[in-house]
């Protein structure tokens, strides 16, 4: 065998272990969206409110930033090994006491337990792509990571209203449990390519993980909760606030003066990876954002069960599947800028064509936005994590792995924070405006609302106040529908804008051979 291709060759076990840490990471991901899909059928299962079963996805989401940051520190102590290991494992157990629980106290402890020991699978993995493979077998691993993470929540309401409408909620949870067996044995007896460094467990930085916990999980929490709870107008909500405003000033003073910090902000300094995870961040408000936009939409005007919801995201799973092998072939090829540009292009022309959105789109009409979207994604994820993290040195990398995992994640809690806040506020605009305007000197409104009174009447109701109420809700899902559209112009302009900043990105230098 030449040189080049003993070069080329990958090790089989070393690639089965990068498989099996794809397979926690997904596991990781999937577990937000799967859940959403089926809030209401847990709500009903344990007897929970409105109010409360809203925190069984902030638990997990706040426990998981708090660990994405600190896995890159972990990992350098104990090992990837070791860290993959635990992650996995804790993962697979809090799934099966989230299945069990039967009080809403207790399913938001164990979600939060399950985020922030899963959390740490998300980072490890990013990290170990560049750690495991040299750059000649790197871009034939990098589509399988690529591919996983934006398809992870878009099939997540899938999956989540299939598993709940055949079997029952609990099994959202014990889905988990074979696949992570099986993740967890093949990490501990496959992953070999570094060693644990326990000396600098000794220097372990309490207090910066005490002020990054406060900081991110309230940061965290006043994303999530804070459009529904009209943000500081909840006492709460300015609680939280205050919190991560105080104890963020500790956690960056720490971090700058401590002998050995809990998360290396230096990396930073490194214009790829500040742009990169810039990008990253954006790339977590489209993705997360949209996965949020089309169910809402499909809920809310067009009337779908979770499970149609599902079939009807289930599209962009599709094209993903598609352009991935399109996408490995032309990684090598192409400099990872113009792919990149490529598709954060196709990624706002797929948001912009949802501008026209009215409340009659089916299936159909929103065919071409998803596919677009989902070719679109996988020419985007594996070019920004080349781009961010290929120029960083083997000692910086896992810690940096942890940061950009951290502002895709910070991304799309703010996204989602300011695409409700919009939605709220645009509808409420639409509808006092449509409002003024349906007047009895409007014709086409009077018209509607003697047919709708006529045919109610038919049915020996009280005809008048039914239509006007009709008539009331059709203007405000009118309303509803054009705000819609303004999100999603918001997104074009975010998205659009974003490739303005390539031309200050430096494409990656090759890398010596690493083993």
């Amino acid at each position: 065998m030449s040189t080049a291709a003993a070069a080329d060759r990958i090790d089989p076990a070393r690639l089965l272990a990068f498989f099996a840490m794809v397979c926690g990471m997904f596991m990781a991901i999937l577990d937000i969206q799967i859940v959403s899909a089926s809030l209401t059928e847990i709500q009903a299962g344990l007897a929970a409110s409105a109010d409360e079963i809203a925190y069984v996805q902030t638990s997990y989401l706040v426990g998981e930033v708090i660990m994405i940051p600190l896995s890159g520190f972990l990992a350098r102590v104990v090992s990837t090994r070791w860290m993959f290991t635990i992650s996995a494992g804790g993962f697979t157990i809090a799934s099966v006491f989230c299945g069990m629980a039967t009080s809403i106290e207790e399913m938001i402890v164990y979600r939060a337990l399950q985020g922030f020991i899963g959390g740490g699978m998300i980072p490890t993995t990013f990290a170990a792509s560049f750690a495991m493979f040299p750059i000649s077998q790197r871009q034939r691993v990098m589509p399988l990571m690529g591919l996983v993470v934006p398809l992870a929540p878009t099939i997540g309401p899938t999956v989540g209203g299939w598993l709940t409408d055949t079997f029952s909620w609990h099994w959202l949870f014990y889905v988990n449990v074979v696949p992570g067996i099986c993740v967890t044995i093949a990490a501990f007896f496959l992953i070999n390519h570094d060693r644990p460094n326990w000396s600098l467990g000794k220097k372990f930085d309490w207090w910066g993980m005490l002020f990054m916990a406060v900081f991110l999980g309230s940061l965290e929490y006043v994303l999530e909760e804070g459009a529904s709870k009209d943000w500081f107008n909840d006492d709460m909500i300015t609680l939280f606030a205050v919190s991560a405003g105080l104890s963020s000033i500790a956690f960056f003073t720490r971090v700058l003066t401590a002998e050995v910090p809990i998360v290396d902000l230096r990396a930073f300094t490194n214009r790829n990876f500040a742009l990169g995870s810039l990008f990253s961040a954006v790339m977590g408000v489209g993705l997360f954002g949209l996965t949020y936009l089309f169910p809402l939409y499909l809920a809310r005007v067009r009337g779908f069960t979770p499970l149609l919801i599902g079939e009807t995201m289930f599209v962009t799973g599709v094209f993903m599947l598609l352009t991935a092998p399109i996408a490995n072939r032309i990684v090598s090829m192409l400099d990872p800028r113009m792919l990149l540009l490529l598709g954060f292009t196709g990624f706002a022309l797929s948001t912009w064509q949802m501008t026209y959105i009215t409340k009659d789109w089916d299936f159909w009409e929103l065919l071409a936005p998803q596919a677009l979207r989902g070719c679109s994604l996988m020419f985007c994820m594996i070019p920004i994590s080349n781009l961010a993290l290929g120029t960083m040195s083997l000692d910086r990398l896992k810690n940096a792995a942890g940061l950009y995992n951290l502002m895709r994640n910070l991304g799309g809690a703010l996204g989602l924070a300011l695409i409700n806040t919009l939605l709220n506020q645009r509808t409420d605009q639409h509808f006092e405006r449509l409002r003024s305007q349906v007047t009895w000197s409007n014709a086409a409104a009077t018209e509607a609302l003697t047919t709708l009174a006529d045919r109610f009447r038919a049915a020996g109701v009280d005809a008048d106040a039914l239509a006007l109420r009709r008539l009331t809700e059709m203007v405000r899902r009118e309303a509803l529908v054009m705000s819609f559209a303004d999100v999603f112009l918001v997104l074009t302009g975010l998205i659009g804008g974003m490739m303005l900043l390539l031309v200050l990105m430096d494409r990656p230098a090759p890398a010596a051979r690493r083993t």
